[in-house]
């Protein structure tokens, strides 16, 4: 089945967001870089985490993936609900439920508490993230929803960066437990800023509008959408675990390669910054040469770049390809997000950004898990970056095959005319 080009540069090409859609999207974006803070939060504590509990590294790769089966969960209702029940009270209760149980972690008092709060903490994380570009989409003209929502997806690495940058003082001062109090900064500030910005009940007339296209995921798995739908899901699968598996096990598994807490932090940082830049750079590029031919080039690179770790280079080197694995890992992500958003009519776009992120979630359930076996069965940290360097290249592969069977762009309203 061949894809008739987006015709993205219409008439609404000439417009730009008025202020009050701007201000929803820019508290959206906050929650998202809430969200990348909650992520890669558990990657700066977990090694003091098993020193206190004594985990072992399969133990910590378990703990560290029920978040990510949480988010899985979180990612597919809350989908569904948004495009049922508007944006504004699903980012809300995402959120509302993301830090209400991320403070609870910080006194969880043993693995099977602090696992359990993680999980729940991991339904309104899985919930934020779709919800968030679902309604930037609906908010921003048509020419701008590729941009805004691989700009969006830039609050994950910033977030991510954060959790960083404030791990480097906090946690040799006062332990892990602080980290995770700081989700009361979302819930006593944005919260009531988004309930006051975002518009409410922003499209809950959107599905009778479309009674015949009632959203849902059989619709996505059927034609003009199956294959598609599957091939989205499957790169995100594997673009997820590369990207959550190294935000989970980089600053572990350079103190286990021989450097301290510090200079561990310091690569995650490195990591998180060069998504930052990706997220910029991908925007651009996929605005000029199509977000899905983009993302084969920023998942080949970060391929690439994580294979090259094995060649045990120099400090100096380590920093760039680091920066380069953030660039490709979340900058594919972003373009995906990006395509989704696009290529979609508006009554399904947030079912099937729910869709491609919860199934995408199977990767970051897994990376965790498999990191921690790979590491159990004495086969070292080269072992998780050649498995995360491999899930790159899959993706490239992938997304390549989305190319070629559908082109560059996609218009939704022609595949259903068809």
């Amino acid at each position: 089945m061949a894809l008739a080009p987006e015709t993205a540069r219409s008439t609404s090409g000439t417009q730009t967001p008025d202020r009050t859609s701007l201000a929803a999207v820019v508290v959206a974006w906050l929650f998202v870089v809430f969200d990348g803070y909650d992520l890669i939060v558990y990657g700066t504590v977990q090694a003091r985490l098993r020193e206190e509990w004594s985990l072992d590294s399969a133990a910590a790769g378990t703990l560290g993936s029920v978040a990510f089966l949480g988010m899985m969960l979180g990612a597919l209702g809350a989908g569904r609900l948004a495009d049922h029940f508007g944006r504004k009270l699903t980012i809300i209760g995402s959120a509302v439920v993301l830090s209400v149980f991320t403070v609870l972690c910080a006194v969880a008092q043993d693995p099977v508490s602090f696992g359990a709060l993680r999980f729940l903490a991991g339904l309104g994380l899985g919930g934020l993230v779709p919800s968030a570009n679902a309604l930037a989409a609906d908010l921003v003209p048509q020419r701008w929803r590729a941009t805004v929502a691989t700009l969006m997806m830039s609050g994950v690495p910033i977030g991510g960066s954060i959790a960083a940058l404030v791990g480097i003082p906090v946690i040799p001062a006062w332990g892990w437990r602080p980290m995770f109090a700081f989700a009361l900064v979302a819930l006593v500030i944005l919260v009531p800023v988004a309930w006051k910005v975002i518009p409410a009940d922003h499209d809950r007339g959107r599905a009778h509008a479309h009674h015949e296209h009632r959203p849902g995921f059989g619709t996505l798995l059927r034609p003009p959408f199956l294959l598609v739908t599957l091939l989205f899901a499957g790169a995100t699968v594997v673009t997820l675990m590369a990207w959550y598996g190294l935000g989970t096990w980089l600053p572990n598994l350079m103190e286990i390669a021989g450097y301290d807490l510090g200079s561990a932090l310091t690569f995650a940082l490195a990591l998180n910054l060069g998504a930052v830049a990706g997220s910029v750079v991908t925007a651009w590029s996929g605005d000029r040469y199509g977000t899905v031919p983009t993302g084969v080039v920023a998942a080949g690179l970060a391929g690439l770049a994580l294979l090259a770790l094995l060649t045990t280079p120099p400090v100096w080197a380590v920093y760039v390809i680091l920066v380069l694995a953030g660039v490709g890992t979340h900058g594919t992500q972003a373009l995906i997000i990006a395509a989704v958003a696009t290529y979609y009519p508006a009554h399904l776009r947030g079912t099937a950004l729910g869709f491609a992120l919860g199934m995408g979630r199977i990767g970051a359930v897994l990376a965790p898990q498999v990191g921690g076996l790979l590491l159990a069965a004495g086969l070292g940290v080269g072992s998780n970056f050649l498995l995360f360097g491999a899930c790159a290249v899959a993706s490239a592969f992938l997304l390549a095959g989305i190319w070629r069977h559908f082109g560059v762009t996609h218009d939704a309203e022609r595949v259903i005319a068809h």
